[in-house]
């Protein structure tokens, strides 16, 4: 099986080596660019499986970058930044960053979100059925099943759950989900989406006060992921 390539864009060339280093020995195959322009080129020229992107790049922001890219290339990119303020990150989440971790960062945090990523990219290509933990989504025939035993979902609840699978490992914002569950006009409405992700978590949840697949990000929105 061929390494999964990851291409980095970063003006550091410290963290530009460390990643270099932490990826490689992991199996990845590494390509490294250190400004927005050339990173984007190199994208065009060779899709990778996924993007690392710093937002403080010399020639322009990572969010233009993250615009440009967005506008065509369809796989993961995580950002790496020092901000860590809640509108940067809910900006780059809601301008399709699948990730966004913030530096100093735990290399094997890193490396579990990238697993993540890739993974999600190969679900969201080919199939229709999606296992996470013990639970088992059809999305063709709108059915969930923990266990083998069928849950009674609303459509509500399916078209919640169903969301979140298709973006496993990636922090969805609060306004990206009501913007695609219930429209445009809802995008302010949090009490919508606290009501039924409180729903979903007593039907898929062992235990609904401590959630292992749908977990809270601060201010942010919610992850949805195999449980720890």
């Amino acid at each position: 099986m061929s390494k999964a390539e990851i291409l980095v864009i970063d003006d550091e060339p410290q963290i530009r080596k460390l990643l270099e280093i932490a990826l490689e020995s992991n199996d990845y195959k590494v390509w490294l660019a250190e400004t927005g322009k050339e990173g984007v080129a190199m994208v065009a020229n060779h899709p990778p499986e996924l993007v690392l992107l710093d937002i403080g790049l010399p020639d322009k922001s990572g969010h233009e970058v993250l615009g440009d890219l967005r506008s065509w290339y369809n796989k993961s990119i995580i950002i790496l930044s020092v901000q860590n303020s809640e509108s940067d990150i809910v900006s780059a989440l809601d301008n399709g960053a699948t990730d966004y971790l913030t530096k100093p960062f735990r290399t094997a945090e890193l490396l579990a979100r990238i697993r993540s990523a890739i993974r999600r990219n190969q679900t969201v290509s080919s199939n229709t059925t999606i296992h996470i933990g013990n639970l088992k989504i059809d999305l063709a025939a709108r059915a969930v099943r923990k266990n083998s035993e069928l849950l009674k979902l609303t459509s509500t609840e399916f078209n919640l759950l169903a969301l979140f699978a298709k973006n496993e490992g990636r922090v969805l914002t609060h306004q990206f989900l009501l913007k695609e569950i219930w429209g445009v006009a809802y995008q302010t409405e949090t009490q919508y989406l606290r009501v039924f992700v409180g729903s979903l978590r007593k039907k898929i949840e062992d235990d609904a006060n401590q959630p292992k697949y749908i977990t809270t990000e601060s201010g942010v929105g919610y992850r949805f992921g195999q449980p720890s």
